[in-house]
C-alpha cells in the first residue's frame, strides 16, 4: 500500500514530493557585500517566489506553505547566510534533507576577493555582520569565509563578483537560470499617444511624430485611426515618414541590447502625435512589428486613439 497525501494537505517534513510535482528551490548565499541582494532581485525577476535572510532551519516549512491549496508555488529563491548566526551551521543538512524529500535544490555561492569586500562595506558603511566589538571589516571576512567554508563545496555555481558589474551578475544567474533563452529578453509595450492630453509618465523613450504629414486634414480620413489601411497606407507612403522609419528603426536596434545588459525587463516606448488617433497609432504599430522580428516580447496600447471622436 503506498502512503498519500489528500490534495488540500501539504506533505509532512518527512514525506516526498511526486516527480512531476517537485518544486525548485534555489539557496543563495556567500559573502557579505558580494552580491545577494542583487541576485535576490534576479530571481524575482525570473518569477522565484523570494525571501532574504532565512534560518535554513525554516526551509522545510517553506516548501510545505508552497504547497498549500492556491498558492502552486514550485520556484523558490531564498538568502541564507551567517546573519542567522547559530542557525546558519543548519544548512548544509537542511538542503539534505530537502533532498531527501525530492526537492529540486541548488546552491548559488557569491564570493569576492577582500579588497572588494573591504572597499564595498567602506561605500555602504554598514558594519560587518560577523565583525566583534573592536574588530575590523578584514577580521570579519576573515571569520566569515572559515564559516562557508563547508556549504561552498557543495555549492552548484560559484561567482566571484570581484569584477563584475550588477549587470554582469544578472546576466550569469539569468543564463544559468532562466530555463526559457526569450526570459533575457525585454517586455515592450510600446505607445501611441496625444501630446494634448499629455505625455505618458511612464515611458521610457518618447518619440514626437508631429512633424509627419497629418491625415487629420484629410476629410475622409479624419474619422479613422491609425488601425485603418487607407491612415496606414497615407503616413506610412510620404517620404518623411520612409525617411524618418530608416533611422528610428536601427536606432532602436542600436540601444535596445543596452537595456537588456542593465537587466531592465519592461520598457515603454512612447510615440507621440497631436491627438493621437493617426500618425502615432500607425507608427506604434511599425514599430511593434519591427520589435517583434527582433524577438523581444511586445504588446501595444494605443491611449488616445478614440478620444477625439468622443469629443465630437
Amino acid at each position: 500500500m503506498t502512503d498519500s497525501c489528500p490534495a488540500d494537505i501539504p506533505p509532512s517534513p518527512g514525506a516526498s514530493v511526486p516527480a512531476g510535482e517537485r518544486p525548485e528551490l534555489v539557496v543563495i548565499t556567500g559573502m557579505s557585500g558580494a552580491g545577494r541582494s542583487e541576485a535576490m532581485h534576479t530571481f524575482e525577476d525570473l518569477g522565484y517566489f523570494c525571501i532574504d535572510n532565512l534560518p535554513p532551519a525554516f526551509l522545510p516549512q517553506l516548501i510545505d506553505l508552497a504547497k498549500l491549496p492556491g498558492l502552486d508555488v514550485r520556484r523558490m529563491a531564498v538568502v541564507c547566510d551567517v546573519r542567522a548566526h547559530e542557525f546558519f551551521a543548519a544548512l548544509s543538512g537542511e538542503i539534505r534533507k530537502l533532498e531527501d524529500r525530492g526537492v529540486d535544490s541548488h546552491v548559488v555561492f557569491l564570493e569576492a576577493d577582500d579588497k572588494t569586500l573591504v572597499r564595498r562595506f567602506s561605500q555602504t558603511r554598514r558594519p560587518h555582520p560577523l565583525c566583534e566589538e573592536g574588530g575590523t571589516v578584514l577580521e570579519g571576512i576573515a571569520a566569515e569565509r572559515a564559516e562557508l567554508d563547508e556549504i561552498r563545496t557543495r555549492a552548484d555555481l560559484v561567482i566571484d563578483t570581484t569584477g563584475l558589474r550588477p549587470q554582469e551578475l544578472r546576466q550569469v544567474i539569468r543564463g544559468r537560470f532562466s530555463g526559457d533563452p526569450s526570459a533575457l529578453m525585454l517586455t515592450v509595450e510600446v505607445m501611441s499617444f496625444g501630446f494634448k492630453y499629455g505625455t505618458p509618465s511612464d515611458a521610457d523613450i518618447v518619440m514626437d511624430v508631429r512633424f509627419l504629414p497629418n491625415p487629420y486634414y484629410e476629410s475622409e480620413l479624419r474619422s479613422l485611426t491609425g488601425l485603418a489601411d487607407a491612415v496606414r497606407d497615407f503616413v506610412l507612403e510620404k517620404p518623411a515618414t520612409q525617411t524618418f522609419l530608416k533611422r528610428w528603426l536601427p536606432l532602436l536596434d542600436d540601444v535596445m541590447p543596452g537595456y537588456v545588459m542593465e537587466g531592465k525587463h519592461h520598457l515603454t516606448v512612447a510615440l507621440g502625435c497631436t491627438g493621437g488617433m493617426h500618425r502615432s497609432v500607425a507608427l506604434a504599430e511599425v514599430t511593434a512589428e519591427h520589435l517583434r522580428e527582433q524577438g523581444y516580447r511586445v504588446f501595444v496600447s494605443h491611449r488616445d486613439s478614440g478620444r477625439d471622436e468622443e469629443a465630437r
